[in-house]
């Protein structure tokens, strides 16, 4: 263990990057055409069901762009910077295990099972897979794990945006420029290019600008918006994103963010290239075995929770059962959206790793540990006090200490690692403010494309009883439901109750993770495809048991000693729920093996069973 410290860097940074590519290249691409056997020449529904709406064929790198940004929210940097506390070595082994074997896995087959199923949801998928008792047992969790994650990603994003002028404009200016890229890509021929190098000008012209215009009060007062005006911005924003045809607003803003994202995260990369900075923290530290200030669990099993979207995540199942299925335009591209966008986010999650571990101990525990609990802290840990921090203060002009979460900690671990670059130290009050608009940007990406999501997901339901709203066409239908949708999470946001459950989130995320490679499992079996489902029904057993293992402890441990019975009853409601779903997956796939059918299906493929597209 003691080679492992002080190691640099970049050596993970190259490790992870080689590791990364020898998955895509063979791991993802066994996936691609021995497990799925993706064909160029199968109709997909974006093809099938071309309505210039929400059924949209559309470029695999600006659909790549739109994937990535709504998946890729707070969790690939909040998530990691908290499992710091463990020391780096067991959120950097799970990021780089999980992105590999567990989240692109999981990604690519809820995709491809979403396009079989004419771009459905998940719910339905299980529904026509499993049993219609199922679907909607998986409906209603799904729906009620969407709601608590909207609700909390976009009190994240408040709280980024709130007393941060020059971040709310920019983020502003993402919206008009993304509808100009809309409209030239919509009704200019082989316009990507152009397109692309507009809005990457106009977004840097943003940026800058916005810096600028920021330094005059007049302009900046504009802009200090009260965090009840951001709460109904943000909700009124996430219905026009899912109400607007996704070719005008939703996908050219995500295309557009993505740029912002991946260049902060390359701009980083070259940083540490550079420079070279020795991980601080240890690789283990001594709350592996809980007691910590920010988790009070150990590393096992918490450690899955904790990294959440960094490695696998079961939101992205809603991304890859909504939108992004209905704009592939052909199969073979699946590899490069799902399995290949994860694997970038897993990059992220590394990124935020190291930002987080290159800071000296202490300075990072002061960051991310609580104000009322900093001095019991540092009373029982004397060796793990501030260095460096009070100077980043000073040179930011803001009290640091305190402000948990992922952007002040990247934030920092920027300005620690540029600081060794001469003159850099200048620009500290710089780099923190714009890490401050980098989360606020990729946390609103998932926010509008989960609410048109939920969209979808709350039509399918109410069609179930009302048949006119199955049509995705009928207005009255679509107003109905997004406004039903958008008020659900943003009345929980405006008044602010949702904050209280927010840690609800780890457990139910990787519940819905577990959810979707379990349904999927259910349809490889049936597809007959042997032993190869074994690469979806390995992780997400796995992910099943180590979730149940970690909701038992919050429940047991954390929230009953508090007397915090709501939480508790949501939790148990939310693996409850799951638990009914995973019996009757597991009932189906006994039968299925025993299976000895053979008939073919849509595709001309030989299945132990034909079930409704």
């Amino acid at each position: 263990m003691e080679t492992l410290n002080g190691i640099s860097a970049l050596t993970l940074i190259f490790t992870a990057l080689l590791l990364l590519a020898i998955g895509y290249r063979f791991y993802g691409l066994f996936i691609a055409q021995k497990v799925l056997r993706l064909n160029a020449k199968n109709s997909t529904p974006a093809n099938e069901f071309a309505d210039g709406q929400d059924y949209v064929v559309t470029n695999k790198n600006v659909l790549f762009g739109h994937h990535f940004a709504a998946i890729a929210a707070a969790g690939p940097l909040v998530g990691p910077v908290l499992a710091a506390q463990f020391g780096y070595l067991p959120g950097t082994l799970w990021i780089l295990i999980g992105c590999v074997l567990g989240g692109g896995v999981h990604d690519m087959l809820v995709l491809f099972a979403s396009i079989r199923h004419k771009g459905q949801s998940l719910a339905s998928i299980a529904a026509k897979e499993i049993g219609p008792t199922t679907g909607l047992v998986a409906g209603f969790a799904i729906l009620f794990i969407l709601i608590l994650t909207l609700a909390g990603l976009s009190l994240a994003c408040i709280s980024a945006m709130h007393e941060a002028p020059w971040s709310l404009f920019t983020v502003i200016m993402t919206m008009p420029i993304a509808i100009i890229m809309g409209l030239i890509m919509r009704y200019r021929k082989d316009s990507v290019l152009f397109a692309s190098v507009l809005g990457g000008v106009l977004l840097i012209a943003g940026i800058i600008g916005g810096h600028g215009l920021m330094q005059m009060e007049q302009i900046s007062n504009l802009f200090h918006w009260r965090v009840s005006t951001i709460s109904i911005a943000i909700a009124v924003y996430g219905f026009l994103a899912s109400v607007l045809p996704m070719w005008l607003l939703l996908v050219p803003r995500d295309y557009l963010s993505t740029y912002l994202k991946i260049g902060t995260i390359i701009m980083l990369a070259v940083g540490i290239i550079f420079v070279n900075p020795n991980m601080e923290m240890p690789p283990l530290t001594s709350f592996i075995h809980g007691g910590g200030p920010i988790i009070g669990g150990p590393v096992l099993p918490f450690i899955f929770i904790v990294i959440a979207c960094g490695a696998i995540s079961g939101f992205h199942a809603i991304i890859a059962t909504g939108t992004t299925p209905k704009m592939i335009g052909n199969e073979k591209d699946i590899l490069f959206v799902g399995y290949g966008a994860m694997l970038v986010e897993g990059f992220v999650a590394l990124m935020a790793l190291i930002a987080a571990c290159t800071l000296v101990p202490g300075d990072y525990f002061a960051i991310n540990t609580p104000a009322h609990l900093y001095a019991d802290f540092l009373k029982a840990n004397p060796s793990l006090h501030m260095v460096d921090l009070p100077h980043f203060s000073e040179k930011i002009g803001v009290d640091l200490q305190g402000r948990t979460g992922g952007a002040v900690s990247l934030a920092i671990g920027m300005a620690h690692i540029f600081n060794s670059i001469p003159f850099m130290d200048q620009l500290m009050a710089y780099w923190y403010n714009f890490a401050i608009m980098f989360e606020a940007v990729f946390i609103l990406t998932a926010i509008d494309a989960g609410t048109r999501v939920g969209r979808y997901f709350l039509q399918e339901m109410i069609g179930g009883f009302v048949p006119r709203f199955k049509d995705k066409n009928w207005w009255p239908g679509i107003i109905l439901c997004s406004f039903l949708f958008t008020f659900a999470w943003g009345y929980l946001v405006f008044t602010g109750n949702v904050s209280s459950i927010w840690p609800l989130f780890g457990i139910s995320n990787q519940l819905l993770a577990a959810c979707g490679l379990i349904v999927c499992t259910t349809m490889l079996l049936r597809m007959n495809r042997g032993k190869y489902a074994l690469c979806s029904a390995i992780p997400g057993v796995f992910m099943a048991l180590i979730t149940f293992w970690a909701g038992y402890l919050q429940v047991m441990d954390i929230y009953l000693p508090a007397h915090d019975y709501l939480l508790a009853s949501l939790a148990i409601a939310a693996m409850a729920l799951m638990c009914i779903v995973f019996v009757a997956a597991f009932r189906k796939w006994s039968s299925l093996l025993k299976n000895k059918g053979s008939y073919v299906d849509y595709y001309g493929e030989v299945v132990k069973e034909v079930v409704e597209r």
